[in-house]
Order: structure tokens, then sequence, then C-alpha cells
């Protein structure tokens, strides 16, 4: 499930909900039970590693035709 991160305007405090992403926009009232909070921008994380280069794509024709098969190029 989805974290979204809000601020509360009345005392400061950000805190993270963990709602449906049909939900991500409803009011979220802060821990010290104030309802006045703004819903922020997050980025996305994505980590891992690549495990493998892709193959480099091979030169030549045998394709449909055209100057991407290599069929009108020298």
């Amino acid at each position: 499930m989805p974290r979204y991160e809000y601020r509360c305007r009345t005392c400061g405090d950000t805190f993270e909900l963990s709602r449906p992403m049909a939900e991500s926009s409803a009011p979220a009232a802060c821990p010290a039970g104030h309802d006045d909070t703004v819903k922020l921008l997050s980025t996305v994380a994505v980590g891992g590693t690549a495990s493998a280069a892709a193959p480099a794509p091979r030169a030549g024709g045998g394709g449909a035709g055209g100057c991407c098969g290599g069929g009108c190029c020298g």
C-alpha cells in the first residue's frame, strides 16, 4: 500500500499515512488531532542493480525494409 506524506498547517508536524491510492487525496488529520493538513509532493525511489546489460543490437539487414531494416542504406 502506498505511503503519503502530509504536513499539518497548525503545528508544522509532518507525518506519513499508508492508504489506498483511491484515498490519496482524502483529508488526513495530524497525529495531534489538527485537521488543517496538506499532502506533500513525494518522489519515488527505485533501488536495485542491473543484473546484466542488454545485448547490443546487431548491425545489418534482415528487417522489413526501409532504413530501419538496413534495406536502403548503403
